[in-house]
């Protein structure tokens, strides 16, 4: 099964397992999220982690939403997270809920009080983490840990017939006060909420904890390769006590590495906080790193996927640099999207000697990474629009746009010659003045000049006018949770320019929501979902080189 690179360290373990005949050479993963909020990038590697897995030893990958707490669970939550997988490019072989086995977890908890492995306590969250004790001192015992088999299943099922009001009761497994690893000191099972699910309706009331449902799940549903963060690994006895005492099919957990990004933040607590203080315009702002708000700000999924892969896994926590990501959308979309002409600081430039009403059409490569990408039709006329900072009226040396006596060629048409400029009343330069040579037509040029500077440029009476909002880094410092005082003090205050009126070239107006282009020399954007024929909107996906790493070296 393997290939030439070398295996991460699950792989090593699914391949021995085959090679063992371990569950009959099967290989059963799954993604199991709660439907509390938004998928980020940190699931996104789980999933290209998970069904990846899947599909490389030919198993199946379970969906199944771990929905065991209705007061934050919503159904908004599951479709998203649905259409985020899909989306990444992955289908699930079976969809489930952890809602669905309800009953079979209660059966499995009456089964653990028959063999008094489970009792109901009558103490407050309070008072049980009061008798927790320490890593260096035993807990203590419940009063009610020895209530007796008929009487402890006697009020779990009061509980669950909603005669106790929350919080008035729990369901404990009976373990070890003394336990050297705190979660395994008599860990809640059920606490009861008088809560409406999202699927279940008001038939329950008393819901399992996820150190309780989880694994159970995991069996019922016989997976083979339970693969979660490395922050469960403390969980790792508890999972495997619990299908031990009940003698059913024995999943195995294996974590790995949590895979942070530099330059944001990825705790749902955290990116709730965003939202609902209005920090960003929801959890599909294209500065969140969300899959929502990648996708809005025009990441394609081919490049995440890719991402995931190269960071690979690990066995310690580590923090990856934003800016791996950020190339690989660059190497995506360079190879992908038309070039296009935008100019998002205009100023006007008039070629003095081209006729007055005429126009000519160019023909515009697409792509030049694309052998098939074809061309495009541009207008051109005497008037143009052009970056203002493509003129200086004194440059230094080495500047090849233009100036005065200058010569440039524009993108795709003809070379020209500056010849100056004229001012507005308070001295800003309001027109660039130049003349051409009709022998210099691109594709066709017999002018025998060569040119050091080519620049790009949109026909004044053929421009179309969009909103482009140039995104940048949410956070202005690496590991914004690590900072003293609070994570949000480093939002960066620059991480969204709204340019209200650039002009495109009118190929542009075509653009539907998701369609994806390299302005010239500019970046790579992305029509927004809110982008229409009537007002244009494009995102600024990521620029063309990494400009963070140069501000980096200047300081």
């Amino acid at each position: 099964m393997s290939d030439e690179r070398s295996l991460n360290f699950l792989e090593e373990i699914i391949e021995q397992d085959i090679a063992e005949g371990n569950n009959n050479g099967r290989v059963h993963t799954r993604f199991p999220p709660e439907p509390n909020g938004y998928l980020h990038i940190g699931h996104a590697t789980s999933i290209c982690l998970n069904f990846g897995l899947a599909k490389r030893y030919n198993g199946k990958c379970n969906l199944r939403f771990d929905d065991t707490n209705p007061v934050t669970e919503e159904t908004e939550y599951v479709e998203s997270i649905k259409n985020d997988i899909k989306w990444l490019g992955f289908q699930w072989d079976n969809e489930f809920y952890a809602s669905d086995y309800f009953q079979k977890l209660y059966d499995f908890a009456v089964e653990l009080i028959k063999k008094g492995l489970a009792y109901v306590d009558d103490l407050s969250a309070e008072e049980i983490a009061a008798t927790k004790g320490s890593t260096v001192a035993p807990g203590s015992d419940s009063p009610f840990r020895n209530r007796s088999i008929e009487e402890n299943l006697q009020l779990f099922e009061a509980m669950r017939d909603g005669k106790y009001r929350d919080g008035e009761k729990t369901l404990r497994a009976k373990i070890d006060m003394a336990h050297p690893n705190l979660l395994m000191r008599d860990p809640l099972m059920y606490r009861i909420k008088h809560e409406h699910h999202h699927r279940t309706g008001d038939k329950w009331c008393i819901y399992p904890m996820y150190d309780y449902a989880h694994g159970q799940s995991d069996s019922i549903e016989e997976i083979t390769h339970s693969i979660c963060t490395l922050e469960f690994i403390h969980h790792r006895p508890l999972y495997n006590w619990f299908i031990e005492q009940l003698g059913i099919f024995p999943s195995h957990q294996y974590e790995f590495a949590r895979r942070n990004l530099t330059y944001t933040v990825m705790s749902k607590r955290k990116l709730l906080q965003l939202v609902n203080e209005q920090h960003v315009a929801g959890w599909d702002d294209p500065r969140m790193p969300t899959v929502s708000g990648m996708r809005r700000r025009g990441y394609p999924a081919e490049a995440i996927r890719q991402f995931s892969d190269t960071i690979g896994i690990a066995k310690r926590e580590n923090i990856v640099d934003i800016s791996m990501l950020e190339f690989c959308v660059r190497e995506h979309l360079n190879k992908t999207t038309n070039r296009v002409m935008a100019v998002l600081d205009p100023v006007k430039l008039i070629i003095t000697n081209y006729p007055e009403g005429q126009e000519d059409i160019f023909e515009a490569e697409n792509n030049p990474e694309d052998p098939n990408g074809g061309t495009r039709p541009v207008p051109f006329s005497r008037e143009l629009w052009i970056e203002r900072e493509d003129f200086l009226e004194n440059p230094p040396k080495k500047f090849f746009r233009l100036a005065p006596g200058n010569i440039v060629r524009l993108k795709s048409a003809y070379i020209v010659k500056c010849e100056g400029c004229n001012k507005d009343a308070h001295g800003n330069i309001s027109e660039v003045l130049c003349t051409y040579l009709p022998e210099s037509k691109s594709g066709n040029d017999t002018s025998g000049l060569s040119v050091k500077g080519t620049i790009h440029w949109v026909s004044v009476p053929h421009a179309r006018t969009a909103e482009v909002r140039m995104y940048d880094r949410l956070f202005r410092v690496e590991d914004p949770s690590n900072e003293e005082g609070n994570f949000k003090d480093y939002i960066n205050p620059d991480s969204i320019n709204i340019l209200p009126s650039v002009y495109i070239e009118p190929e542009l107006a075509k653009a539907k929501p998701g369609d994806k282009v390299q302005f010239m020399r500019k970046g790579y954007f992305c029509a927004d979902t809110e982008s229409t024929a009537g007002k244009l909107i494009f995102n600024r996906t990521v620029t063309l080189k990494d400009a963070w790493a140069k501000e980096v070296r200047k300081s």
